[in-house]
């Protein structure tokens, strides 16, 4: 049985959200992780059929075995996953959300601001993109 990757939906045209996603892949030497822009196509279809709302695109989305993870919780799950020491950080979700995310949501807000946006939409290579396939489904 072919496992389904886990999935890191981020917003492809900021700075922060594409410096986040550049660290992920130069970390991630098992190829755990596939993604996907909020706003393209694969994006737009997993949020629909996983019943999100984009969050106003203040959100990471992360998916994993069928399950999705919002905000803070996001970002320390795919942590865990990344695994060679980073997984440490996952003793903060012993923290509850409610604590963690106004942080998040803070950071989030004016991550345009502090960090910038870029004019064109960040991609991964090919490889590592999200294709949304019947197959996947």
């Amino acid at each position: 049985m072919k496992e389904n990757p886990s999935v890191i939906l981020y917003d492809g045209y900021c700075n922060l959200c594409n410096g986040s996603v550049h660290f992920v892949i130069r970390r991630d030497r098992k190829n755990k992780f596939r993604y996907a822009s909020l706003d393209s196509d694969a994006g737009r279809s997993l949020l629909s059929s996983a019943v999100i709302d984009k969050q106003g695109g203040d959100s990471i989305v992360y998916l994993e075995n069928e399950k999705i993870f919002l905000r803070s919780t996001a970002v320390l799950r795919i942590l865990l996953k990344l695994g060679r020491g980073w997984q440490i950080f996952y003793i903060l979700i012993l923290i509850p959300p409610f604590i963690r995310d106004p942080l998040y949501k803070m950071i989030a807000h004016n991550r345009h601001r502090w960090f910038g946006r870029s004019g064109v939409c960040y991609l991964v290579a090919p490889q590592l993109q999200y294709k949304h396939t019947s197959e996947n489904t």
